[in-house]
């Protein structure tokens, strides 16, 4: 019985070693039904399958390029926030609450600077009270603020 098992198991798998190890069989056919997926799925190859959490797409050399002049101008803009974390290659910066000069309420702050380009898409800003988010003026004027720092920075340097 059990030889007849490992026969069959031979068979199909092209040997023992490719049937635990994957093989070259289970690769293709994994990579036809990722493909299969892909399709069936909205957006045709721009949304992933739960199993693109298993695999490397890109390389490890990769990084979010960062405007310096957005991520220098929401340093300068914020500077009342204790900073927590920074991170200019992924560009995030995480602040703790902070009360801005003249202000009553306290702010804290998550940025999102995940472009190169000194434009508005390349900024994402997220505010919160200790009541909950703050309102989309608020959140509207702290990335009007840092934008027009940022081109002043840009300008600055240029020498215009």
């Amino acid at each position: 019985m059990g030889v007849g098992l490992a026969a069959v198991l031979a068979g199909c798998g092209g040997g023992f070693g490719n049937f635990f190890q994957g093989g070259e069989r289970s690769q293709e056919a994994t990579a036809e039904m990722h493909a299969q997926e892909r399709e069936r799925l909205p957006g045709s190859g721009q949304d992933g399958t739960i199993w693109d959490l298993f695999t490397n797409v890109d390389p490890p050399s990769t990084t979010v390029e960062v405007n310096r002049y957005i991520w220098n101008a929401a340093l300068e803009v914020l500077d009342f926030l204790p900073v927590q974390t920074v991170d200019p290659f992924s560009g995030v910066i995480v602040t703790g609450f902070g009360t801005p000069p003249g202000g009553g309420r306290a702010y804290r702050a998550a940025v999102l600077v995940n472009d190169p380009a000194l434009d508005a898409r390349s900024l994402n800003v997220a505010l919160m009270t200790q009541g909950g988010p703050a309102s989309r003026e608020t959140v509207r004027a702290v990335e009007d603020a840092i934008l027009t720092r940022a081109r002043q920075l840009r300008i600055r340097d240029r020498g215009m």
